[in-house]
């Protein structure tokens, strides 16, 4: 049987940490790294299920708050387009009917 090979995002979720940690735990030589096709980063999965198993890894549950200030400035930031073709529309539609 071939062990499945997971990407760096199945690995830090079935772990229950970041991708970041992910690297950091390979680079560190805690956790074998196999490269697809010379640029494709891989874990065995069983690999990941075995460091999961020995309870050496403390899952990252930390929240942060998604401030209003945060969610203001993406809101412009993702609408900016739509935003600023209403202006447009606004100020054509001033200018169509102002002069009727």
């Amino acid at each position: 049987m071939s062990d499945q090979f997971i990407s760096v995002r199945e690995a830090g979720q079935l772990l229950g940490i970041s991708e970041k940690k992910i690297m950091e735990l390979s680079e560190e030589e805690k956790l074998k790294i196999y490269r697809i096709a010379g640029q494709f980063i891989r874990f065995k999965k069983s690999d990941v299920l075995a460091m999961k198993n020995t309870g050496s890894i403390i899952s990252e549950n930390t929240r942060h708050e998604y401030t209003r200030a945060e969610r203001i400035r993406d809101f412009f930031y993702f609408n900016d387009f739509y935003l600023i073709s209403l202006g447009i529309i606004a100020f054509f539609l001033y200018i169509i009917f102002r002069n009727s």
